[in-house]
């Protein structure tokens, strides 16, 4: 059979036409060479985790922030970084939910080498998608704890004709396991964290400061919310309240717009949500990461990450959002009937590290999970044998989630699967894009207890 575009909680009709395209952000924009080159420095980095008079915390970040600088470009702009590394180990830098180049896709140990203290590496590539997604690193064993200290930070690869908005902000959520004097607590090493739940931190901050996150636009007017979890092990529960927001992009792809059910939808570790919506002519437009949801802890309250307030003069409502253009080089339909097979079960923890078939993979194994040829359709079974939450994620691709008792499909693509304790789901792709790709955890420490491979397209 072939498996098409399903169609579900049907979208208004209408287009924004206003040419007006203003940002607010905490990220600041990046050093540029004459060349063209953006200056990325891994290296420490400190951060006002908690509000005054609490110290700053000794951070790790991309300039010496966290998160790092916001990278922004045109669709079919080439994006040139110069990396350096300050640390005292080594790290690479990589993008999540990008389907560049196999070469440049910052994987240490399968695409390259992790970049040594003191070492300077170029990256030039243009990525072939528009999209809002997170670039960090994937340096092996350091990767644990790179990560959650606070290196990572947003890109943007802008629509060649981009939506009409009064507000265009990026608001990155994570949280931070801090120890009795408000720095990070060295508990990386916990294996009881490497094997349960993962590594989740009681303090949650918007953009690297405490929340709430401000923003302010006019009654009647346009907002786009680029929302991503930076968190290492979170899976939260957003809720939306004051208004209706319509869901337009999901890890970095346009998706068909709908409403969250009951305004509320879930946001595993890396994953992106791109939402709109018109401010109320009254009122404050709230972001909620809800207490006593999945992920939060038992002591949480229901916690605001971002307010809206109405500032300035009323405008005119548009019609309602169309919605973003289908990404073209995305396929419209993956012929299932000879797609190639691969089933992969997570076992293990508690008392003993995960396995992946069986396998517990400290290290890129010699053989790949799979191996296909390009332009093949692939179907992948992720079975969840463990008694936590599993993050998978694929790299170089994305996938569409499949329907349990049908022939559908879920009307996102996704880099990023959850799948819950015992349960089992099933994805499919095309591989197009040639390479070693990892198939992996999205939460470090349950790659570093064994939640790692690769496949390969030849």
């Amino acid at each position: 059979m072939m498996l098409g575009r399903r169609r579900f909680l049907g979208a208004g009709v209408g287009l924004a036409i206003s040419a007006l395209w203003r940002e607010a952000s905490a990220q600041t924009a990046p050093v540029q060479t004459p060349d063209g080159f953006w200056l990325l420095e891994a290296g420490p980095a400190g951060a006002q985790l908690a509000a005054a008079p609490a110290p700053a915390c000794r951070a790790l970040g991309f300039g010496g922030q966290t998160p790092g600088p916001l990278l922004r470009l045109r669709q079919g702009e080439t994006l040139k970084v110069r990396l350096a590394n300050s640390l005292p180990e080594p790290t690479t830098l990589s993008w999540p939910g990008l389907r560049m180049a196999n070469a440049v896709a910052g994987i240490g140990g399968l695409t390259e080498a992790a970049l040594a203290p003191g070492g300077k590496r170029e990256i030039s590539f243009t990525p072939p998608d528009s999209g809002f997604n997170l670039y960090r690193p994937h340096a092996g064993a350091g990767t644990p704890a790179q990560v959650p200290r606070g290196l990572y930070g947003p890109i943007i690869v802008e629509e060649a004709a981009p939506p009409s908005v009064e507000l265009d902000l990026v608001a990155i959520v994570s949280d931070w396991r801090l120890d009795g004097d408000g720095q990070i607590e060295n508990d990386f090493a916990d294996v009881s964290l490497s094997r349960g739940g993962g590594r989740i931190g009681s303090l949650v901050t918007t953009n690297g400061a405490p929340p709430p996150l401000s923003a302010l636009a006019p009654p009647g007017g346009r907002v786009r919310l680029r929302l991503a979890n930076a968190a290492n092990a979170r899976i939260m529960a957003i809720a939306i309240e004051g208004a209706v927001p319509l869901i337009i992009a999901i890890d970095g792809q346009p998706c068909e717009t709908f409403a969250p059910l009951r305004n509320l939808f879930p946001m595993g570790p890396g994953a992106r949500f791109e939402l709109m919506f018109d401010m109320p002519a009254e009122g404050v437009v709230r972001f909620v990461l809800k207490g006593g949801e999945a992920g939060a802890l038992p002591s949480e309250a229901d916690r605001p990450l971002i307010l809206f307030e109405p500032h300035g003069p009323a405008m005119t409502r548009r019609p309602p959002f169309a919605g973003l253009p289908e990404n073209p080089g995305l396929p419209a339909e993956i012929d299932l009937a000879r797609a190639t097979r691969f089933d992969l079960a997570i076992a293990g923890g508690g008392e003993m590290p995960f396995t992946l078939n069986g396998a517990t993979n400290v290290d890129w194994p010699s053989k790949p999970l799979f191996s296909v040829a390009k332009g093949a359709p692939v179907t992948i079974g992720l079975f969840n044998k463990t008694k936590v939450a599993q993050a998978m994620r694929l790299h170089g691709h994305c996938m569409r989630l499949l329907h349990a008792r049908d022939d559908g499909w879920e009307p996102y693509w996704r880099d990023v699967a959850l799948v819950g304790p015992g349960q089992t789901i099933h994805a499919a792709f095309v591989a197009d894009n040639p390479g070693k790709w990892p198939l992996e955890s999205a939460i470090p420490e349950h790659q570093a207890s064994g939640v790692m491979g690769w496949f390969e397209v030849r």
